[in-house]
């Protein structure tokens, strides 16, 4: 790694940072939801049949198999996800959305949308050069 590595890293995790605490502040406060809550949701909303086994949703959200088996708890406890077993592996785990799970999803996620363009809006007017630089390259990038 070259000094210019870590510069631009740091940058990023900087960014990273930033963006991650505006999202879980506007998702607590006009959600009721946690940000991971609210990427499990999505994810399972994309998934084929909107369901994934436990391990998958653990690589999607970035969990370990623990954190991913809480996660996974208080989205049962809260009606907006339900456990089920593989039919072919009594083993395999899935994580299903619920109808609730969907509706709070689709009204959680205009907010999302909103509050990331927000936040990456702030970040590409940063006083930081670097920071700015690297938000709009982001943003035309892909």
């Amino acid at each position: 790694m070259t000094h210019g590595d870590s510069e631009r890293w740091t940058h990023l995790v900087t960014l990273h940072s930033r963006v991650e605490q505006h999202l879980t502040e506007v998702l607590h406060r006009r959600c009721a939801l946690g940000l991971r809550e609210y990427r499990t949701l999505s994810h399972l909303t994309s998934a084929p049949e909107g369901e994934l086994r436990m391990q998958e949703l653990a690589d999607a959200v970035g969990l370990d198999q623990s954190s991913a088996s809480r996660l996974a708890g208080r989205l049962e406890r809260a009606e907006l996800a339900e456990r089920c077993h593989c039919p072919g592996d009594r083993r395999g785990v899935f994580l299903g959305i619920t109808e609730a799970g969907r509706d709070r999803q689709a009204q959680a996620q205009p907010i999302y949308e909103a509050a990331l363009s927000e936040a990456l809006d702030e970040a590409a007017s940063a006083t930081d050069p670097a920071l700015a630089t690297l938000t709009q390259s982001l943003r035309t990038s892909a």
